[in-house]
């Protein structure tokens, strides 16, 4: 399939996703009258990846996440040539996402966006942990993402179940560290989150490249040091797999 197809399905995917979990967020989660709360802000991150995968799985892989892009290249499951126009067009999807979630959150008399679900550490963390806490949190969840995402798409597994394992991971990710950074483990999701939020986020921003890109390469690792056979590393299952 043409590499800008592929492009063109990370940037919708990374929209949905950013669109439906953070959109849970700001706009659900803070209704009176609704208030699915963390419960459901972590079920709607999982979902968004559930229904991407299977819509866009066998497209692009659907990795939605510069920490699952380089991830899955260090765990010889991606090409290292490709890495930056995904990360690129993951980005921009997810900003374009923001943009929509911010007109949508302000299309109201007195209407304030406040953190805009982005995320931080120390008077920014929901908890508000410090950033050593943070910066753990933020590498072991996304190394056991990537150790998740790595064995549901392995050859070896069940097929045509790697999306539900993938979703409900990033679920329980969120039940998890939603209190401790408003949960990352994505640096495209920050992002765009933080260009709306403020300064004040922007200036913590680093924190959310650095420790999900490092936990992603930690997991992919630890996934082909501890599970892989003693041959090279295998491609994703088809469903996962980008198109020829």
């Amino acid at each position: 399939m043409h590499f800008s197809k592929r492009l063109g399905a990370e940037f919708i995917g990374t929209f949905w996703l950013v669109l439906g979990g953070c959109g849970s967020a700001v706009l659900a989660a803070a209704f009176p009258q609704v208030g699915i709360g963390l419960h459901g802000v972590a079920l709607a991150f999982g979902l968004t990846v559930l229904t991407m995968a299977y819509a866009i799985g066998h497209v692009s892989g659907c990795h939605l996440n510069p920490a699952v892009t380089v991830g899955l290249t260090v765990g010889g499951r991606f090409p290292a040539q490709e890495v930056v126009p995904y990360v690129v067009a993951q980005v921009l999807g997810a900003t374009a996402a923001a943009f929509v979630l911010y007109l949508i959150a302000t299309g109201k008399a007195g209407a304030s966006i406040g953190g805009f679900a982005a995320n931080g550490y120390g008077e920014l963390s929901p908890g508000k942990y410090g950033l050593g806490a943070a910066l753990i949190t933020e590498v072991v969840m996304t190394a056991m993402f990537l150790f998740v995402i790595m064995g549901a798409t392995d050859a070896r597994a069940p097929a045509g179940f790697a999306p539900i394992a993938i979703g409900l991971c990033l679920t329980l990710i969120h039940l998890i560290s939603i209190p401790v950074t408003n949960t990352s483990v994505n640096p495209a999701r920050s992002t765009s989150q933080a260009l709306f939020a403020g300064s004040e986020y922007l200036g913590q921003l680093w924190l959310f490249w650095l420790a999900p890109i490092v936990g992603g390469a930690i997991g992919a690792l630890v996934y082909r040091a501890v599970c892989s056979e003693l041959k090279p590393a295998v491609a994703p299952v088809e469903d996962l797999r980008p198109a020829a």
